[in-house]
């Protein structure tokens, strides 16, 4: 029987490389861009178990949708172990558009914003 296995955000980006550097120096991902040199035309980003992709689309420039719904607008919900710690580790040096907290719903949540304007929200099950 057909069995779904994966979901994969795709990003459109004016700069494939420029994002690659972003994620791996922030967040802690690793990037695979195509070609093997600049301009790159794709990328994806690898951390454990998460997949984003990157598609260059020259000029693009995000639209920013976060105001125009009372709780934002997000791109990626990225589910995690260790929430805490991650936070900890990466809020410094990303912009938090909403830091940790625990939520009405039974998760530790906080929110982020890339280079381009996409909203990451990084997620742990919230227990007892």
């Amino acid at each position: 029987m057909p069995k779904l296995i994966a979901s994969v955000p795709c990003f459109p980006v004016a700069d494939v490389g420029a994002t690659i550097r972003w994620y791996e120096e922030h967040l802690g991902f690793k990037g695979d861009p195509f070609p093997q040199t600049e301009p790159y035309v794709f990328g994806i980003l690898f951390r454990d178990h998460v997949e984003i992709m990157v598609q260059r689309l020259a000029g693009y420039e995000k639209p920013d949708l976060y105001q125009r719904r009372a709780d934002g607008i997000w791109d990626a919900y990225l589910r995690m172990e260790g929430v805490r710690e991650f936070y900890e580790s990466v809020r410094e040096r990303v912009e938090v558009i909403r830091p940790l907290q625990r939520m009405p719903y039974p998760q530790w949540e906080f929110e982020v914003k890339d280079l381009n304007g996409y909203v990451l929200v990084f997620s742990e099950e919230a227990h007892g």
